[in-house]
């Protein structure tokens, strides 16, 4: 129940400006002003915190009550670190991948390094522990579809740690043209181009099909259903997608593969507008990913 989670950073500067958290809370406020309080003496710090949120424990509580631990990091960073803090930024900007290292001494960053976790924390003692984690987008989110589903779904999935390519066959379309939250709009011939375009991957790909209508989101579905996703979705009404599905039982496509596909998609908040279908079928995304 801590009210952070492996990962999560905050950036504090001597005159007390701050960017993202680590939680909230009187917790998060003691650390910055531990931050800010020894960026004004001038000093190296490199210092793990355990914070326990329990007022019955017997030593390292942080004040709140909401149960669970964590262990938090203060690091100060150092001018010698400007390298590879530039380092981190370029390939951020160029959507490359790569892993940060932090120990005792320092910072490191690998581009192009692979991990099989996003995030790798060992411990042996004071003097010898190590943080790694995964840069980059961890994530890739498929839309296949320009319309406007297409353009909200797009941007509120933009402030979220997905990658977004959006499909569409057809050219100048005003939604696609509107839409500068996704990272790749392409235009293909057919939908049936998707099954070499869009490769699979069970733990980071997510794939969720609003097409024009029946006809295309039947290519798209048929391109798709037998590779593994994260997850798949079929945005459409539930007596459309039923028809659609029971179509493909018939033909002798197995119960297995279908019951992949998220029909209807999105969580049941009676979503009417394309801005709430895209918030119920974000919702269920990450439903989907936290539910490891």
């Amino acid at each position: 129940s801590s009210p952070g989670r492996q990962g999560f950073f905050m950036a504090v500067t001597a005159s007390g400006k701050l960017q993202g958290s680590i939680g909230g809370g009187v917790m998060e406020h003691k650390f910055t002003e531990m931050a800010k309080d020894q960026l004004s003496v001038h000093e190296d710090t490199i210092s793990l915190h355990q914070q326990i949120h329990d007022k019955a424990a017997p030593k390292n509580q942080s004040g709140m009550i909401c149960s669970g631990r964590q262990t938090i990091l203060l690091y100060r960073v150092r001018q010698e670190d400007a390298l590879t803090i530039g380092q981190i930024i370029g390939s951020l900007e160029q959507v490359q991948t790569g892993i940060l290292k932090i120990s005792p001494s320092g910072l490191q960053f690998f581009l192009s390094a692979t991990m099989t976790k996003d995030f790798l924390f060992t411990y042996v003692s004071e003097d010898e522990w190590e943080y790694k984690e995964k840069t980059g987008f961890k994530n890739q989110l498929f839309i296949i579809g320009g319309g406007h589903c297409s353009l909200a779904l797009s941007r509120i999935m933009s402030s979220m740690d997905f990658y977004i390519r959006v499909y569409e066959t057809r050219t100048k379309l005003h939604t696609l043209e509107q839409n500068g939250a996704a990272h790749e709009k392409i235009i293909i011939p057919d939908y049936s181009q998707l099954s070499r375009l869009i490769t699979p991957n069970a733990h980071h790909h997510y794939v969720v099909v609003m097409t024009l209508g029946y006809r295309t989101d039947d290519i798209a579905v048929r391109a798709l259903m037998t590779k593994s996703f994260k997850y798949f979705g079929l945005l459409g009404s539930k007596t459309k997608n039923g028809q659609l599905l029971a179509s493909y039982a018939a033909a002798g496509i197995s119960a297995e593969l279908l019951n992949r596909i998220h029909s209807p998609i999105g969580l049941a908040i009676h979503s009417q507008t394309p801005e709430e279908i895209a918030v119920s079928i974000a919702a269920e995304i990450i439903q989907v990913k936290n539910n490891a």
